[in-house]
């Protein structure tokens, strides 16, 4: 099934590893096949991942950037999905942390991430955090 990206003018997203830019109208991107991408808003920074949920979405989300180097950037996720998941008592956020993991043994990274931005959400709501400028809710892929 095909992928529709609309882009804003200018906007930046990332398809298999290259980042690429929209020029200076809006534009649509179909994908044909698939792809690894995501949009500026959801790429994080390494140093951006400075709360629990965000140690666990990064590394995942380099998994999805680079599957052929996942295996790179695996046990940084594991240790850190288990560092949270011993932290909270949340059996919601608990199904999700285990629907994470089952979804990244599965090589499914983007279904992965889409839960981890639940698990960013619950951790601002409970901590109170502020995260402007860190990629929150949405997303393509």
């Amino acid at each position: 099934m095909p992928l529709k990206l609309s882009l804003k003018p200018g906007e930046k997203f990332v398809l298999n590893g290259a980042v690429v830019q929209n020029g200076d109208r809006r534009g649509v991107l179909i994908l044909q096949n698939k792809a690894s991408v995501l949009r500026e808003k959801d790429i994080m920074q390494a140093e951006n991942a400075i709360t629990p949920a965000r140690r666990i979405y990064f590394p995942v989300m380099m998994m999805y950037l680079d599957e052929a180097g996942a295996s790179k950037f695996y046990d940084e996720f594991v240790r850190r999905l288990n560092e949270f998941m011993n932290a909270i008592r949340n059996p919601e956020m608990q199904a999700d942390c285990v629907a994470i993991s089952k979804h990244a043994m599965a090589r499914e990274y983007y279904k992965a991430l889409m839960l981890c931005r639940k698990l960013m959400d619950y951790e601002d709501e409970r901590l109170g955090n502020v995260t402007a400028g860190l990629p929150k809710g949405g997303g393509a892929g």
